[in-house]
């Protein structure tokens, strides 16, 4: 039986999304800017795979979650996740989850939750390859003077997140 990743394009209040899903779950979920590379990732993370644009029960409820959450109406979502990534990037983005809505922490406090406190960068990758990002909040990560420091969307996109989550923003680094 041939594997097939099933995706759908959408607009939301930060702009244009995509989300895709495997058999097991939601597999991708793509800021506005980054649905150009889905096709290279789901090669690479599901060789052979058929992926075809299409709609499931996942999808319009990962739609509507995204929604709820963009509007101010919901804190934590509710949906099956397929997290293809390293045995490290699967703890660094469980930590991830574990961090509140509302609430911060810096790549530091995750790297030392993570049981490896020098591993400062290697979150910071983690978190890059984060493949559903909001729903795995890698946004709640900034540096650990509080500064905004990068996001696969954008800082802007990283800024509208936090402050919808009524978190006040330090302005990040220019240099």
């Amino acid at each position: 039986m041939e594997q097939r990743i099933v995706y759908s394009r959408f607009g939301t209040a930060i702009g244009p999304m995509l989300a895709a899903e495997s058999p097991m779950g939601l597999c991708r979920l793509c800021l506005p800017g980054e649905s150009e590379g889905f096709f290279d990732w789901a090669a690479k993370k599901y060789p052979g795979a058929v992926v075809e644009e299409g709609d499931s029960e996942l999808l319009r409820s990962t739609r509507q979650q995204l929604e709820e959450y963009l509007s101010g109406a919901r804190k934590a979502f509710s949906v099956t996740l397929e997290l293809k990534g390293t045995v490290f990037q699967r703890r660094v983005w469980h930590i991830l989850m574990q961090i509140p809505y509302g609430g911060t922490a810096s790549y530091k406090d995750v790297a030392a939750i993570a049981g490896n406190p020098a591993a400062v960068r290697a979150v910071g990758q983690a978190n890059n390859r984060n493949p559903v990002p909001i729903i795995v909040p890698c946004h709640r990560v900034v540096g650990s003077d509080g500064k905004l420091v990068g996001y696969g969307g954008g800082l802007d996109i990283k800024r509208r997140l936090l402050e919808l989550e009524g978190i006040k923003v330090r302005k990040e680094s220019i240099i």
